[in-house]
Order: structure tokens, then sequence, then C-alpha cells
């Protein structure tokens, strides 16, 4: 006799919720972590401006290309002066030999002069999941009313040289820019690139 292997009623809702959080003009899932000093962030804490959210592993080439290269500092600087809050999310799993603990993402976002609002320590991949991240990096984009604008990629270089940054088109920058001047966003959502996220 096979086994059967059934979803839980939470189980279903993160994952309507993963398929919900890809589809612009869908609400993003609400989350509380921790940041890198152990205090909690809500995604709520922030209704009524603009977030960027950042799927981010320094264990990952491809993350690592944007910060080298300085792209992701400026962006976070350039868009947090705007009054945008960007929030950077580990999602690799506790258990995997990738996890970085708290102090170990502040002293590597220290070193990379990175100007985010926040990084986050999601160890149990449940934000993760909730929005079905699938790379590092991966941005999403949410409007003041808690709607997801953008989903994908951070720009159209599907490369893991730091080189490739310049000259880029920026998803996330034209998103922001497009949001802010009170326009729709004209390309919503890409395919992430990059590394797999550490599940």
């Amino acid at each position: 006799m096979g086994i059967r292997t059934t979803m839980t009623g939470l189980g279903l809702a993160l994952a309507a919720g993963a398929a919900l959080a890809q589809v612009p003009g869908a609400p993003a899932p609400g989350f509380t972590i921790n940041d890198t000093e152990g205090k909690p962030v809500a995604l709520a804490d922030y209704k009524g401006k603009y977030v960027v959210l950042e799927w981010t592993n320094p264990e990952c080439p491809f993350v690592q290309k944007h910060y080298v290269s300085r792209n992701m500092q400026g962006l976070q600087k350039e868009w947090g002066d705007q009054g945008v809050v960007w929030l950077s999310i580990n999602s690799t799993n506790a258990n995997h030999s990738e996890f970085k603990t708290g102090a170990q993402m502040a002293n590597w976002m220290r070193a990379q002069g990175a100007a985010q609002k926040a990084t986050l320590l999601d160890s149990s991949s449940a934000t993760g999941r909730a929005y079905g991240a699938k790379t590092t990096p991966q941005m999403f984009v949410i409007d003041p009313t808690g709607k997801v604008i953008y989903n994908g990629a951070i720009d159209d270089k599907r490369s893991a040289n730091p080189a490739d940054a310049k000259g880029a088109n920026n998803y996330v920058r034209a998103a922001l820019t497009e949001a802010l001047a009170g326009k729709p966003v004209t390309t919503a959502a890409t395919s992430p690139y990059g590394c797999s996220v550490k599940y």
C-alpha cells in the first residue's frame, strides 16, 4: 500500500500565498522575522510605505556580483533616501551548511557597506516559502497598500560577473521610478536568476 502525503490547512494556505505573491497586484504575505540583532520586524510595521524585499545569501556568486559591484548598496541608498523601506531576507534554513547567524550576516553586510533598513533571518524558511522565493537574489516591490507590484530578477544581465551590473536594465529601479511617479509598473514580473534558495 502506497504512502499518501497530504498538506495541512496551513501548508495549503502557504502554497496559495506563494502562488499569489508571484502575481502582480496580489497582497504581499505578512511576516514577522527577527533581524540580525534578534529584534522582530513585521511587514505590517511599514504599511503605507513602499517596501523592497531582497532575498540574499552571502555564499551565492550572484549575490556577491551585486555587492562587489556596489549595485545593491547603491540601490538601497538611492531608494532609502526617498523613503522606500529596503529589507534583505536570508531564508537559508538553519540546518543548511550555508546558514549564517545574526552576527555573521551583520558582519558581512557591514563589510559590504550595505544600506538596507534591516537584514532579516528567515531561518525556518517560512517567509521564503510564503513568497515562493526561488533564487538569491530575488526581488519583490510592495506598494503602500500592501500589494506586490514587482516580482523577479534584479536586472536583465543574468550572470555572476560584477562588470555586468553596470549598464544592465534594472527592473527594481524601473518599477520604483514608475510607481513613485504614480504610473503603472510596465514590467511587473520577470524570471529571477541566481542561486537556489537553500530551503
